[in-house]
């Protein structure tokens, strides 16, 4: 009797086990980025049920024992044993946060808005930012990023400008520039997010701005005005009066001696290959366009057709 309870709880036990490894060898599909709610496996696998992955109690045990913790994972597999894809959402190497930068936006907003959305302490943001800059602005190329979650304050930045000069250093390279001299375009593009209603404008824009540079004339954009913290701010004849920095340059004459904001791959190209235009000047249509003109008094025209809507 004995030896038949022995085999018995033996059979159960070998049961047990093949059914627990059945369970985490199964393969599953997976997708590249989840993001996790919180680190209660319960409302992770409420979560995953409705990415079409069920979890069980064992499998939550499981979570329990891994630690997962909130927020963006990333697996670069489309498919995995149940106990690696357990593992891969609760290694904290997995983990990322985003940093989506908007073309035409400057860094202190930028700095801010990641502070806000990834948890970040602003004041070590900015400390990071001021080490690793290469320039006053534009140091970071519009993209959106994938930080690694274990990432301080300081490597996240560092991480962040690296990745944006790497894209720089591309495209100095395809175009056959020093990278020294890629600030030069960096500017000029950083004006053309700030004017061009759209992509297609850039390279028109672009074009009115190297016209007036040949001639020596001003080139007396709102834009260049709209730096750092006056990123969103109408600018106003009192600014163009009282604003001493390169950045005015109704006053100053030539391009800012450094870039407005951070720019895209786009308006840099545009910078770098400008139209081929006889156009000085141009004003707002509408939201979506510009009229360009070669003359001042074609130019005056085109601002009284909209001084009359």
């Amino acid at each position: 009797m004995a030896k038949k309870i022995t085999l018995a709880i033996f059979a159960t036990i070998l049961i047990i086990l093949v059914a627990i490894y059945t369970n985490f060898t199964s393969q599953i599909e997976v997708k590249h980025n989840y993001k996790l709610p919180s680190n209660n496996p319960k409302d992770i696998a409420s979560y995953l049920k409705d990415k079409n992955i069920t979890l069980n109690l064992l499998d939550q045990i499981a979570l329990n024992y891994l630690k997962p913790q909130k927020g963006w994972v990333y697996i670069n597999k489309t498919k995995l044993p149940k106990y690696q894809f357990l593992k891969a959402i609760s290694n904290p190497y997995n983990h990322y946060k985003i940093a989506t930068i908007i073309p035409g936006e400057t860094s202190y907003f930028v700095l801010r808005d990641i502070a806000k959305k990834s948890d970040y302490n602003l004041t070590k943001l900015q400390k990071a930012y001021n080490k690793y800059k290469i320039y006053q602005e534009g140091n970071f190329v519009a993209n959106t990023y994938h930080i690694p979650a274990y990432l301080s304050e300081d490597k996240a930045i560092k991480y962040l400008i690296t990745q944006s000069i790497k894209e720089y250093k591309k495209v100095a390279t395809k175009n056959n520039i020093n990278f020294k001299d890629l600030k030069k375009y960096i500017i000029i593009a950083s004006i053309l997010e700030k004017e061009a209603a759209n992509k297609n404008e850039m390279p028109l824009i672009a074009s009115v701005i190297y016209n007036r540079l040949k001639k020596k004339m001003r080139l007396q954009v709102d834009g260049s005005l709209n730096y750092g913290k006056f990123s969103h701010t109408k600018v106003t004849p009192q600014q163009i009066k009282n604003d001493k920095t390169t950045y005015n340059t109704y006053k100053h004459k030539g391009l800012p001696k450094e870039p407005v904001c951070n720019i895209s791959l786009t308006s840099l190209k545009a910078a770098i290959h400008p139209a081929q235009t006889d156009f000085l000047y141009f004003v707002k249509k509408d939201n979506k366009s510009h009229r360009f003109s070669k003359t001042f008094k074609k130019h005056r025209e085109n601002i009284k057709l909209i001084e009359q809507f």
